[in-house]
Parts: C-alpha cells; sequence; structure tokens
C-alpha cells in the first residue's frame, strides 16, 4: 500500500514574516505613487505618444489625421525656407542669450556672497525677476520700453545715440529678447551661491598667503570648484533658451516681427499649429526640437569630462 503522505504535493512554504513586511511596504509605496504614476501617463507619456503619431499626419484639428508618413519631415527639411531661418534665429538667441545670462548671474552671485547687513534683501530682489520674467504683462512692458520713443529709446538718445526703438527695427529686435532673458537671472543666481557656499575658505586664505591676488583666486579655485554648477546651470539654460515663447509672442504681437527677426522656433511653431491648422507638422516640428535639445544636451555631458572638477576626484 502505497503511502499517500509520500505522494502528496508539498504544501507551498509561507513567506517569512520579513518578505511579507517588504511586499506590503512596496503596495503602500505604489498607492503613493499612484497620482504621479497616473500623471505622468495622461499628462505626459499619453500626449507624447500622440504628437509622435500626429507627427506623421495631416491634422488640421477639425478633420480627422490622415497618414503621410515622413512628408512633413521631409517638407520642413527640403521646402521650408521659414523653419530654417527659426532655427538660425534661435541659435543665435541661444549663443547670445545663455552665456549673457549666466555672467551675470555669478557676477551677482559673487557680490551677494559676502556678509553684509541686509544681503537677504538683495537677494530676494534679485531674484524677483525670474518669478515675473516669462509673464505676459513683463513681456508688455519690455515692448513698451524698447520701442520707438520707449525709456531705452529716449535714454539712449540722451547719451547721444540714435537707434529708435529697438523692437522696431530688424537689427536690434532679437536683442530686445536677449536682454529680456538676461534679466532673469535670479534662479541660476541662487543656484551659484548655494555653490560659492560649498567652496573652502581655507583655499582662499591659502593662496592669498602665497601671493594670489583675487582674480588669479577666481580663475584657479572658484571657477574649478563651480564647474560642477555651472554644467548644471548651463544644461538648463540652454533648455530653456531653446523653449523661450512668451517674450517673443508678446513682443512681436505674436508674428516674430520685423521681418521675422523675432521668429523662434517654438514661436514658428505655435504658427505652424495653431494659425496655419498644421497640427501634424507643428507635432514633427515639436519632436526635432526635442531631438536637437537631446544632442546638444548629450555633447554638453559629454564634454564636461574635460572642464568639470569634482571635489575628492584624482588629477587628470
Amino acid at each position: 500500500m502505497v503511502d499517500t503522505a509520500l505522494t502528496r504535493p508539498p504544501r507551498a512554504q509561507a513567506p517569512p514574516p520579513r518578505a511579507r513586511r517588504a511586499r506590503a511596504g512596496q503596495g503602500i509605496a505604489y498607492l503613493f505613487l499612484s497620482p504621479w504614476i497616473a500623471g505622468a501617463a495622461l499628462l505626459t507619456i499619453g500626449p507624447m505618444a500622440a504628437s509622435l503619431y500626429l507627427s506623421f499626419t495631416d491634422y488640421n484639428l477639425f478633420d480627422p489625421p490622415e497618414w503621410v508618413g515622413l512628408d512633413n519631415y521631409t517638407t520642413m527639411f527640403t521646402g521650408d525656407q521659414r523653419f530654417w531661418h527659426a532655427a538660425g534665429v534661435t541659435t543665435r538667441y541661444v549663443l547670445l542669450s545663455v552665456p549673457l545670462k549666466l555672467g551675470l548671474a555669478l557676477a551677482v552671485a559673487l557680490l551677494l556672497n559676502r556678509s553684509r547687513r541686509g544681503a537677504g534683501l538683495y537677494r530676494s530682489a534679485f531674484y524677483a525677476p525670474s518669478l515675473l520674467g516669462a509673464s505676459v504683462s513683463v513681456a508688455l512692458v519690455w515692448r513698451a520700453m524698447f520701442s520707438t520713443g520707449g525709456t531705452v529709446d529716449e535714454a539712449l538718445s540722451a547719451l547721444g545715440l540714435d537707434l529708435g526703438g529697438w523692437v522696431d527695427q530688424p537689427r536690434y529686435a532679437l536683442y530686445a529678447l536677449v536682454a529680456l532673458a538676461a534679466w532673469q537671472f535670479g534662479a541660476p543666481m541662487v543656484i551659484f551661491l548655494a555653490g560659492l557656499k560649498q567652496v573652502p575658505r581655507e583655499l582662499h586664505e591659502a593662496a592669498a598667503i602665497d601671493g594670489a591676488g583675487p582674480l588669479r583666486r577666481f580663475t584657479s579655485i572658484t571657477v574649478p570648484m563651480l564647474t560642477p554648477v555651472i554644467l548644471f546651470n548651463l544644461v538648463l539654460e540652454v533648455i530653456n533658451a531653446f523653449q523661450a515663447f512668451t517674450g517673443a509672442f508678446v513682443v512681436s504681437s505674436g508674428r516674430g516681427g520685423p521681418s521675422d527677426s523675432t521668429l523662434l522656433y517654438p514661436l514658428y511653431l505655435y504658427q505652424r499649429g495653431f494659425t496655419d491648422f498644421r497640427m501634424g507638422y507643428a507635432s514633427a516640428m515639436a519632436w526635432v526640437l526635442l531631438a536637437v535639445v537631446a544632442v546638444i544636451t548629450a555633447l554638453v555631458f559629454r564634454s564636461a569630462r574635460r572642464w568639470v572638477f569634482y571635489a575628492g576626484e584624482e588629477g587628470r
């Protein structure tokens, strides 16, 4: 007679209490993360997937999308001269605004890094433009200041420089946008201030004893110690500059004028999508912008191996 105890399948052993508690903890974690996961799926991943699909279609916001394959991309690169003009204007804008903005932010951070009475008030005052700079109201004020007969025109005329209104001339209109971007240096300034607080004071004291002047200490101590912060600010500001829209839209009344001199890439994307009702073409432009920004960001990170110094690293 066969013993049934030998033929009976073994019982599954219950997981130990620690494993059960770990699984319960993971469930609670996913429960608290569920709003973020749902938001990412519905507000980010879903729209991105829809945009990618629309980039291969002819879609006018009213009729169903019609599949056209790579026609939008082919037209963009081979038959749309305004696309290349907008890309050129945006490149000039990035190359001018990002270094100027970071330079001002670092200069003001160096001034505010000194211990003095009212330092907190000064920091708040210099940070305020970053909170207001992207608003439509400030862009309207900026257009009035740089128009013919505006504050800037009157001030330059008093100095003997009769340049006229910047926003009314193709030669100077882009510089008004660059000035607006540089005026919003508060956010990188705060990050530079945090980085300056991490520079050991002993290094400056030792260098001063050895006879190094302020400029030498800045170039040989402060800047190398700030390179990780410079990298962080550089990446953020390059991405933000490629996405600049509000200032160009308001200053040029949505047209990118005069003579397309302020036709930044996001503004042209807006025109194609919501003025010409070519949403498929605008979606293709958005994905090209994403690819360009991703490549530039990757190149910046790759170059960082040569100029970014991290404390504790051995000499290269």
